[in-house]
């Protein structure tokens, strides 16, 4: 029996794929899996439909799943094309998600390691679900991502609210 497809990775394609791959590492716990990738030829130009096509890069394992699990791969091609800065609410991926312990400590490392917040810290109650904690945050180069702590309830559904934690990250 042939299994269904399996998630394997995401790519971020990236100004300074060393300086984002640190800061992953760093800020959210991710490991380098080697090797480092430094990829031209025809094949890549033919799979791109680039001309020249020149990228490095590396994969990371996300921090929960092993040496076997999905990882980030973070490739910097030598000529990008760049718009604008991701928007939470653009078509597209719009952020990756991490769950944490703590998400005001984990905020913390993120903006010790380079990164920012895009908004406030809330928690909510979401029904059929749980009580959420998160917070949004961007990496060195403005890529979104998500920081959340969940606490699963057991008992009946509770109606969904947001509420805003004054002045606390």
């Amino acid at each position: 029996m042939t299994p269904g497809p399996v998630f394997v990775h995401t790519n971020l394609v990236a100004r300074d794929w060393e300086k984002l791959a640190q800061f992953y590492v760093g800020a959210l716990g991710c490991a380098r899996k080697p090797p480092e990738r430094n990829l031209e030829g025809k094949w890549l130009d033919q799979a791109t439909s680039l001309r020249r096509a020149h990228l490095r890069g590396i994969h990371l394992l996300l921090p929960g799943y092993g040496a076997k699990g999905p990882t980030l791969e973070i490739f910097e091609y030598s000529r990008e094309r760049w718009s604008r800065a991701p928007a939470v609410n653009a078509p597209g991926f719009g952020h990756i998600a991490f769950a944490v312990q703590n998400v005001g400590n984990t905020l913390r490392q993120v903006e010790r390691c380079g990164g920012g917040r895009v908004g406030e810290r809330v928690s909510a109650d979401i029904e059929g679900v749980g009580r959420i904690d998160f917070v949004y945050a961007r990496d060195p180069e403005g890529n979104i991502i998500e920081l959340q702590k969940w606490e699963r309830r057991s008992e009946g559904p509770r109606k969904a609210k947001s509420r805003r934690r004054a002045g606390r990250a």
